[in-house]
């Protein structure tokens, strides 16, 4: 528990930015999920197609500081091989 006024404030909102963080780490791996089972599924076109979304997906969570900006580029350019490597 905290002890002072300032700590008590800022355990409130480390909790709400906790809440934040989860729900912007969660839209995430959603949207990596999806395209990782078009990858799957072995259909270029789509998952040419749903790339740049999920990119940009991953680029707001680098953006509102859910993950740092090297794990995020190189999740891109990892997604961006798994394109380039479908038949």
């Amino acid at each position: 528990m905290a002890n002072h006024k300032s700590a008590a404030k800022k355990a409130r909102r480390d909790a709400e930015a906790r809440l934040r963080n989860r729900a912007n780490r969660s839209t995430m791996k959603s949207a990596v999920k999806r395209f990782l089972t078009v990858i799957a599924s072995g259909n270029k076109a789509e998952a040419a197609k749903l790339l740049p979304l999920t990119q940009g997906v991953v680029d707001q969570a680098e953006r509102k500081g859910v993950m740092h900006k090297n794990a995020a580029n190189r999740m891109k350019s990892r997604m961006a091989l798994k394109v380039n490597g479908l038949a």
